[in-house]
C-alpha cells in the first residue's frame, strides 16, 4: 500500500511540476510581449512629444519670412510668434543644430545697416549745409531705386550718387557719377535694358546728361538664383516624411503591424498545441496511477462488506 500511494504521489508531483512549468512559461510569454508594447507606447509617445526653443527673436517680418521659407526647404518646421518687439521663431530642440546650419549657409539674418536717412536724420530746428546736401542725395537714390523696381523681372535696385563737389578751394569740381545696383529674375535682356537704365539715371541726375554716360554711370545687373524646387512634407505618427512617400510608409507601417498580430497569434497557436501535448503526456503518464486509486479504493469498500457478512 504504502509503495502503491508514493508511486500516485510521484505521479501527481509530475504532472503538477509540468502543468506549472508550462504556466510559467506561458507568463513569461505574455510578460515579454506585454514589455514590449509598452516599450512601443513610450517610444512613440516619447517620439511625438517635442519641446520647442528659441531660434530667433526681434526679427522684422520680411526676415522671418525669409528664414521659414529656407527652413521649410531644409524639412525642418518652425512656429512663428509675434509680439511687440518683432517676430520670434521657435523649431524643435532637435531641430536646433540643423536649423542654425541651414540659417548660416544661407547667409540670415541679414544684418541690418543704417542708411544715409537714418544717420543724416533731422533732429534739430536748423540743418548744416552738409546734412541738407546728404539728405538730398538719399532722396534722390531712393526715388530712382523705386523707378528702376517698376520694370518687370527686376526684384530690387539700388542707386548710389555722387554730386559735384569741389574738394578744397582751387581744386576742379569732381563730376557727377552714379553707381546702379539690379538684382532680377530672369529672363532679362541686360543688353536692352542697361542702355535704358543709364538714360534715366542720367536724365534724372544734375550734371550726368550728355557725354558718354558709361564712363560717368556704372550699372551692375546680377540675376538672382532660381529657388529649388520646394518639398512638401507631412506628418504620419510622430514621423515627418515626404508627401510623395507618406502612402508608402503607412502601408509598410501597417504590413508590420499585420506581421506582429499574426506572430502573436501564431505564438498563441504554439502555446495551446504544446500545452495540449502536454496535457496528453500527463494523462498518460497518471493513467497508472488513477487505476491504482481505483483499486485500492474498490478493495476499502469491499472490506467493509466482507466484515459485515462475517
Amino acid at each position: 500500500m504504502t509503495a502503491m500511494t508514493s508511486h500516485i504521489l510521484d505521479y501527481r508531483l509530475m504532472a503538477g511540476e509540468g502543468i506549472a512549468s508550462t504556466a510559467s512559461a506561458t507568463e513569461k510569454r505574455s510578460a515579454r510581449f506585454l514589455r514590449a508594447g509598452m516599450l512601443i507606447v513610450v517610444a512613440v509617445l516619447l517620439a511625438a512629444c517635442s519641446k520647442l526653443v528659441t531660434l530667433q527673436a526681434n526679427l522684422k517680418d520680411a526676415d522671418a519670412n525669409e528664414i521659414v521659407l529656407v527652413l521649410t526647404q531644409n524639412a525642418i518646421e518652425v512656429e512663428k510668434i509675434r509680439d511687440k518687439e518683432g517676430v520670434t521663431l521657435m523649431v524643435d530642440e532637435s531641430d536646433l543644430s540643423r536649423a542654425s546650419a541651414a540659417m548660416n549657409a544661407a547667409g540670415l539674418p541679414r544684418h541690418d545697416a543704417a542708411s544715409l536717412g537714418e544717420v543724416f536724420k533731422r533732429q534739430g530746428m536748423i540743418s548744416s549745409p552738409l546734412e541738407e546736401r546728404v539728405r538730398y542725395i538719399y532722396g534722390l537714390s531712393e526715388e530712382l531705386g523705386f523707378t528702376l523696381q517698376q520694370i518687370d523681372h527686376v526684384i530690387t535696385a539700388r542707386v548710389h550718387v555722387v554730386l559735384p563737389e569741389r574738394v578744397a578751394p582751387g581744386e576742379p569740381i569732381l563730376p557727377s557719377s552714379a553707381a546702379v545696383f539690379v538684382k532680377y529674375r530672369p529672363p532679362l535682356d541686360e543688353d536692352a535694358i542697361v542702355p535704358s537704365i543709364r538714360n534715366l539715371v542720367a536724365a534724372s541726375i544734375p550734371g550726368l546728361a550728355g557725354g558718354k554716360s558709361e564712363d560717368k554711370i556704372s550699372v551692375v545687373m546680377i540675376p538672382t538664383e532660381l529657388p529649388a524646387p520646394s518639398i512638401e512634407w507631412t506628418t504620419v505618427g510622430p514621423f515627418k516624411v515626404q508627401a510623395a512617400s507618406a502612402r508608402a510608409l503607412v502601408v509598410t507601417m501597417i504590413a508590420l503591424i499585420v506581421l506582429a498580430l499574426a506572430g502573436g497569434v501564431v505564438a498563441l497557436i504554439e502555446v495551446s498545441k504544446r500545452n495540449k501535448r502536454l496535457g496528453a503526456v500527463m494523462a498518460k503518464l497518471t493513467a497508472p496511477g488513477k487505476a491504482l486509486l481505483a483499486a485500492m479504493r474498490s478493495r476499502t469498500n469491499k472490506r467493509p462488506a466482507d466484515g459485515q457478512r462475517a
